[in-house]
């Protein structure tokens, strides 16, 4: 239930991982069970993999999943969810992240894919919840006022 902050964590987490998150920015390099469950707002970034049941009744905010395996549709509760296009504004979040995690933790697993990043960015998987996604979409749709004089 984070409502802010960052957490850099080198290394695996346990079940319930970032649920009922709400604000925090969060790092680390994988998850058990039921990880971002509940989630309401903030940005999770697992640098691996996740147990079953990922993202189980979230409704706000982001989680960025570096799937290798390519697993995490097996892993994911894609009910409220979706897998989204990771944009320009995406990859440039992801990269700061990791090199804040690097910067915090000294990881080995952040240094591997910052030295190989054109590989590992290519499995990186969005997760965003679709009515989360349908009201940034609407928001970013909003053409500029323009003051009439």
């Amino acid at each position: 239930g984070a409502t802010s902050g960052e957490v850099y964590i080198n290394g695996i987490a346990g079940e319930r991982f970032a649920v009922r998150n709400s604000g925090a920015i969060a790092t680390v390099e994988g998850v058990g069970d039921h990880g971002c469950e509940y989630m309401t707002g903030g940005i999770v970034l697992v640098l691996g993999s996740t147990g079953k049941n990922f993202a189980a009744g979230m409704s706000g905010g982001i989680a960025y999943v570096l799937d290798t395996g390519g697993n995490l549709r097996d892993n994911c509760n894609m009910e409220m969810v979706l897998f989204d296009a990771i944009d320009s504004e995406d990859v440039a979040r992801v990269r700061r992240m990791i090199i804040n995690h690097l910067r915090h933790t000294s990881s080995s697993v952040a240094q591997e894919v910052l030295l190989d990043w054109d590989r590992y960015i290519n499995h990186m998987v969005k997760v965003i919840p679709m009515k989360y996604k349908s009201i940034m979409d609407a928001e970013r749709a909003k053409l500029p006022m323009t003051p009439i004089y």
